[in-house]
């Protein structure tokens, strides 16, 4: 095989047939989508966007249907914009799912309908995270545009900011009123000119339902073709007007129930039946130059320094394991692989760290929760009072709480112990081998299966009021509209680990001597701290020994973040010009944001968090903190404050039959971070409309920023257990802690974002046909990140960049083995691509009563290149990576017919085929460059795209009930064998879902 550097885009030929199909059913496509409600003050409405197509929709209503509203009901508010005067057209793309395609979906949080959105990737959900013990953000449903990152996209309420959920600053959708959204705006593209800091990669805008009149529920019921994640779901929500119609009251409150995807414990069989992990792993030759690649992806990999019930794993005796009874036999490993019986461990025919094949129950991975459990509770209210024509004033408040918990991953493993041969516990045969090989001690690994799995718990609670006042106004003879509030929002998050171990009592428990005949802990210090001695050969550990090395009281969190929001904005056209009225708007805004979190003492140190009775001081416990064998939280507390004011405009510049209509918008706004100082964005762009019917030109180009938040400015040190992590100065893996800690020093990111683009929409002679094609290109400056843990280890062991060798320690005899991660404005990203979007509605197909909607949407990745900005790096370009969440190409299509009894639809959903890493060089043995950090060889760099189908249907029973079901990923199609084990954001864990529904109204 030739060297080949195979990227990403070596593979683009192979979805070729898939987007050739696209494209020719975006050719035939619809407008189907443009039935929307007539705008009015207080339910607005998005121009030049296409709307979801809307199955239970069976009268839509066209634009030759538009009646007429009072006044105030021209107004059109454009997520992106805060132009809110009549005929104004946004230059940013914006896509629209309104409430009929959320229902449509099916699904039991409406933050799963628009994640699968092409340009929304990277947003993580219930199946992310689930690995995690200490990153907080198991279950957070929190949206990314562009890949850019949850933290760069702005997500908001009515236009209205919302607490964060997690000390990021994202917020937690599935925390939102649900029945009661009217809409979902989608704006691809940067917008902080007109919203603020983090709307790098966009906004993603809930509109409620504020005029809601009536009653409407919604049961709904889901199980997975595994029996598994069952699911309920119950919403009702009611609406009245009162005085008049001068007084509006909305109200909802919602249950929500999945029981999740359970860990299947260790080996490699999945939960329930699942049967597609193959236990693939990226292997580390660590050897460079013998002509062969230093990576090699092999499947049913095994880690030989720890078995399921003990492993004697280095030394004369290595190669002897253990079972559940604590008898000894000879472990087998695989790749006919042999214990070489040396103090390196080795074994020989195999690869470090691990063989192929052979005993695999002593595997941990498995053991990971595919989909967190989680309950959810929401309830909202609105009052609106109409003191004047056109004038509201209104409180809001959302009540919401998330549960969630999940299994990180099987067992609690320990490889690289240290055992005495005359402890008790050691089986009498094994210390006659001792004996005979003149040996007093032996290394030892265990994946301690007897000690059963850590679970994570998580309780988030949101409760977010608002007042405010909005309306219009005649000013100097031309109407204002005004739009003031204040939010205040609390979060409090609390995280509770059980069954997990303090490392240092583990080893001080399996540190066994006899005394008087009994057999006791070998540390008189421990002993007098109530250390039990703990049998960890087999499966059969004392009661009184697992109270003290997992004590009933484990690691906790509890955070409680506030958010303070005063905003005030005005829109007005005061002329007008020779090609029609000039709009404006301007305001300004202040937040405060702040967080503290308190941890456990043995977690976060005595000094932090002093000891207290269930938490009890302890010797041989490090006083720093630390001491968990995973969860181990600290303490922090941090606040900022942001003052800013904005400029926005809108000026025609032509208005003829022979031009058509152009405008200019742009906008302007200063920023005052009480930490980073004072910043400015900016946003100039335009659309002209062309003679030619229907057709529409639009570009913008902006300046914008993000802060950074209070968890890259303030938090306290967060720590991830890394279990299997390979130490390339010993050719083993190793139990390491990855240390995470703030940067108070950090400047905000700028970005400059542009899009430019083409719509067809309403056109007289193609009626029912929308399309937009965007081209757009984000690059951001000063990007706060930090190198992985891997990348630190390897610079240093390659002495490319020496100074990281100081941040790890991973041979620590004082404590447990770390590495420390600490954010810098260094990298810097630079992505482009295109969006492109069609519908098209079919009104009595075939002479058939109702709509045939055809929709599709599409996102072409063309390059996305981090540069982390350190000497000896270069850039990455990680579009096409499946391992991530960029693939070159990724798509949304729905056909959908809907008549006055029934509906049906089919959906897909695909992505093309990508590569691990864009930086692997893929070549054969015999045929391999020399591999270098920057461009390591590997044998095979293909990761497969997936194309899932989903089907669902409707029938009205009458006109307020309505049945309905939906199947998702309606062929079963598993993810393919990953060395991440496997990528949640982009592949369907779960399988093929079913559920069932039934909605009503009054």
């Amino acid at each position: 095989m030739a060297i080949q550097s195979r990227t990403s885009h070596g593979y683009k030929h192979a979805g070729a047939t898939s987007v050739i199909a696209m494209a020719a059913c975006i050719l035939a496509m619809p407008a189907g989508a443009q039935a929307q409600d007539v705008p009015t003050a207080s339910s607005p409405v998005v121009a030049d966007s296409i709307a979801v197509a809307a199955p239970q929709q069976t009268t839509p209503v066209g634009p030759e249907q538009v009646t007429a509203e009072p006044a105030a009901s021209t107004d059109i508010v454009v997520t992106g914009s805060r132009i809110t005067t009549g005929g104004f057209t946004a230059p940013t793309p914006t896509t629209v799912i309104d409430a009929n395609a959320i229902a449509a979906n099916a699904q039991p949080n409406v933050f799963t309908t628009i994640a699968q959105l092409p340009s929304l990737q990277g947003s993580t959900g219930t199946s992310t995270g689930t690995f995690s013990t200490s990153s907080g953000a198991q279950g957070l449903s929190s949206f990314s545009l562009r890949g850019v990152g949850a933290i760069r996209t702005l997500t908001l309420i009515d236009g209205q900011r919302v607490v964060g959920a997690n000390v990021t600053g994202v917020p937690d959708v599935s925390l939102f009123p649900q029945l009661l959204i009217k809409r979902v705006d989608v704006v691809n593209g940067g917008a902080s000119a007109s919203y603020g800091s983090d709307a790098v990669g966009g906004v993603v805008n809930f509109i409620t339902d504020t005029r809601f009149k009536g009653i409407k529920g919604n049961v709904q019921g889901g199980v997975t073709t595994y029996g598994d994640n069952r699911e309920v779901l119950l919403q009702i929500a009611a609406g009245t007007s009162l005085l008049g119609d001068r007084l509006h009251l909305v109200g909802s409150t919602e249950y929500a129930h999945e029981d999740g995807i359970e860990g299947g414990g260790l080996g490699i069989n999945l939960a329930s039946g699942r049967d597609w992990f193959r236990q693939t792993t990226l292997i580390n030759r660590n050897v460079f130059n013998d002509g062969s690649p230093q990576y090699l992806v092999r499947n049913y990999s095994q880690q030989y320094s720890y078995t399921k019930f003990g492993l004697i794993t280095a030394g004369p005796l290595q190669g002897t394991a253990f079972d559940q009874a604590g008898n000894p036999f000879q472990f087998q490993y695989g790749s006919n692989g042999v214990p070489s019986r040396t103090a390196s461990g080795a074994v020989i025919g195999c690869f470090p760290g691990s063989c192929l094949g052979g005993d695999l129950s002593g595997n941990v991975d498995v053991g990971r929760s595919l989909q967190s459990r989680l309950q959810r509770f929401s309830n909202f209210g609105r009052i609106g009072f109409d003191w004047a024509s056109d004038n509201e004033i209104y409180v809001t408040a959302n009540i919401a709480q998330v549960k969630t918990s999940n299994q990180p991953i099987g067992g609690q493993n320990r490889p690289n112990l240290t055992i005495q041969c005359a402890n008790p516990f050691v089986p009498v045969s094994v210390q006659a081998a001792c004996a005979s090989a003149g040996i007093s001690s032996f290394q030892y690994g265990t994946s301690n299966a007897a000690l059963g799995s850590t679970r994570v718990f998580t309780d988030r609670r949101q409760y977010r009021f608002v007042a405010g006042a909005k309306g219009r106004q005649s000013v100097a003879g031309s109407d204002w509209t005004y739009d003031m509030y204040y939010e205040h929002g609390t979060n409090y998050s609390n995280i509770d680990v059980n069954n997990v171990l303090l490392s240092n009592r583990f080893n001080q428990a399996i540190n066994a001597t006899i005394v008087n005949g009994a057999t006791v802990c070998a540390n008189p210090v421990a002993r007098a701290n109530g250390c039990q001695p703990l049998n960890i050969f087999g499966g059969n550990p004392s009661q009184g020994a697992l109270n003290y090395i997992m004590p009933e009281d484990g690691p906790y969190q509890r955070t409680r973040q506030t958010q303070d929001v005063v905003s005030i904005n005005f829109s007005g056209a005061p002329f007008s010009l020779w090609a029609g009225p000039v709009s404006f708007a301007f305001g300004g805004e202040f937040r405060h944001e702040f967080y503290t979190v308190r941890a456990d003492p043995y977690g976060a140190g005595n000094a932090a968090t002093p000891n207290t009775p269930d938490y009890p001081a302890d010797p041989t416990l490090l006083t720093g903190g630390n001491n968990w064998y995973a969860g181990n939280y600290k303490n922090g507390s941090g606040a900022y404050s942001v003052k800013e004011g904005f400029v926005e405009t809108d000026v025609p510049i032509l208005n003829s039959e022979g031009a058509g209509r152009a405008a200019l918008n742009g906008a302007i706004r200063v920023t005052d971070y009480s930490t980073s100082g004072t910043v400015w964005a900016w946003k100039i762009g335009g659309t002209w409309d062309l003679p030619i019917d229907g057709l529409r030109l639009r570009g913008v180009t902006s300046r914008d920023v993000r802060a950074p938040n209070l968890s890259e400015l303030f938090a306290a040190p967060t720590t991830t257990t890394l279990p299997g992590f390979f130490d390339p100065f010993r050719n083993v893996n190793v139990l390491a802690i990855q240390n995470t800690i703030g940067n108070t020093a950090l400047t905000p990111e700028i970005a400059r974002n542009t899009t430019a683009g083409i719509a067809f929409s309403g056109s007289s002679r193609l009626p029912g046909l929308s399309l937009s094609v965007d081209y757009y290109h984000i690059k951001i400056k000063d990007v706060i990140s930090s190198l992985g843990t891997g990348d630190i280890v390897n610079l240093c062991f390659q002495n490319i960049l020496p100074e990281t060798c100081s941040a790890f320690n991973l041979n620590n005899a004082a404590g447990p083995n770390f590495i420390n991660v600490q954010a810098f404005n260094l990298a810097s990203i630079d992505t482009d691509g295109f969006d492109i979007e069609a519908s098209y509605r079919w009104r009595r197909p075939l002479g058939l009563p109702g709509n045939f909607t055809l929709r599709a949407l599409a996102t072409n990745i063309r390059k996305f290149v981090t540069d982390t900005g350190l000497p000896g790096t270069i850039p990455i370009d990680s579009a096409g990576v499946n391992v991530g969440n960029t693939p070159d190409w990724k798509w949304l299509a729905t056909q959908t017919y809907a008549n006055d009894s029934f509906s049906l639809l089919l959906q897909e959903r695909w992505f093309s085929d990508g590569v691990f890493g864009s930086q692997y060089v893929e070549c054969s043995a015999g045929n391999c460059p020399v591999s270098t950090n920057n461009r390591p060889t590997i044998d095979n760099n293909f990761f497969p795209g997936a194309f899932l189908m989903d089907v669902g249907g409707t029938f009205n029973f009458t006109k307020q009930v309505t049945g309905y079901f939906k199947i998702d990923n309606l062929f079963n199609k598993e993810p393919p064998a990953s060395p991440n084990f496997v990528n949640p954001s982009l592949y369907d864990v779960n399988g093929r879902t079913f559920r069932v529904g039934l909605r009503f109204s009054m």
